[in-house]
């Protein structure tokens, strides 16, 4: 795959996860963090066989701490979310 064709699957991915996102009500946003987790995941797998050039490997290591961010993130939040039913006693 040439260059020019990676970065323009990398421009509509971007495109359509922000419309994607800005489609979700705000209601949805917490308990939807457990899912991107799971697309986290994917992101994982797709950065580690990026891995093939300089340039891949530079992508894939930013891919693996923006979905380390998340996934972190996504757990922290989904914690407080379910601290929040705890009885408090």
């Amino acid at each position: 795959m040439d260059l020019l064709s990676a970065i323009t699957i990398f421009v509509l991915a971007i495109f359509i996860g922000f419309e994607i996102i800005t489609k979700v009500p705000p209601t949805l946003h917490t308990p939807l963090m457990s899912g991107s987790n799971a697309i986290s995941g994917i992101t994982l797998v797709g950065a580690l066989l990026a891995g093939t050039t300089p340039l891949g490997q530079f992508f894939g290591f930013l891919a693996i701490v923006f979905a380390m961010i998340n996934v972190v993130g996504g757990f922290l939040v989904t914690h407080r979310m379910l601290a929040m039913f705890k009885k408090k006693g």
